[in-house]
């Protein structure tokens, strides 16, 4: 019954995005455009785009499915649905699954467009398994959904949620190696950056670019999962019926 359930608020929750075409559209078109404009800025500088764009893959499909999932997921509690939801059998696990399983699955298709169009479009090559750079970007925004669905546990308004991200994405952009790799960081920094999951997402998608395939690519994978698997366990145990 717990599956069904779950089940049950995953589709509700893709029924109410198809109706939001600007919520599918921030999903699935903004971060083509992101990295596009990326791809176009350093168009004359040869190399810098291969050096830099698979480390984007990994950043702005993150950030985006965060501010998404957050948002979204704080509003079902404002407007009083999860309270009413409740009331019935369905439990905050069934909640956050389900809410999980359903930007999980529009984190993929995300994921697909983005590193697609990274491929086809703006020419990004990489040494490695183009399906290897996919599955670093679906667990990327994977995580941005889990740690979406955290903050707005803990957010009353919607412009608290985005205020998360000073907290919970802006320092692991800066630490995650994509200014300046990890290891000529100074030591306290470098210490901290190996505890941000982003850090690791980074590492997968440099393994991709290098095609270092084996542990050198699945273990930052399987401690990315690891994040947001924790991620979504807190979010469940912190999950408020409605914000005061």
């Amino acid at each position: 019954m717990n599956g069904i359930r779950t089940l049950a608020t995953a589709g509700r929750v893709l029924r109410q995005l198809s109706h939001d075409p600007r919520s599918i559209a921030l999903m699935l078109v903004a971060p083509s455009l992101l990295v596009g404009l990326f791809a176009w800025l350093f168009s004359d500088q040869e190399g810098v785009f291969d050096q830099f764009g698979g480390a984007i893959l990994a950043l702005f499909p993150f950030v985006v499915m965060f501010l998404i999932t957050s948002i979204t997921t704080l509003r079902e509690r404002r407007s009083g649905t999860l309270e009413r939801l409740m009331t019935t059998p369905l439990g905050k696990a069934d909640f956050i699954l389900g809410y999980a399983l359903a930007f999980g699955l529009m984190a993929t298709l995300q994921a697909l467009v983005t590193v697609t169009f990274a491929v086809t479009v703006c020419g990004l090559e990489v040494e490695g398994a183009l399906w290897q750079l996919g599955l670093v970007a679906v667990v990327d925004a994977i995580l941005g959904t889990a740690l979406g669905l955290l903050a707005s546990a803990f957010a009353q308004t919607e412009f608290q949620a985005v205020q998360f991200m000073p907290v919970l994405v802006f320092p692991q952009i800066i630490l995650g190696g994509l200014f300046m790799p990890r290891d000529s960081m100074p030591e306290v920094l470098s210490a901290i950056s190996d505890w941000l999951p982003l850090s690791h997402a980074i590492d997968a998608v440099n393994a991709v670019a290098a095609d270092d395939a084996g542990w050198e690519l699945y273990r930052p994978l399987l401690i990315v999962a690891a994040f947001a698997v924790g991620a979504l366990v807190l979010a469940s145990l912190t999950l408020r019926r409605r914000t005061p």
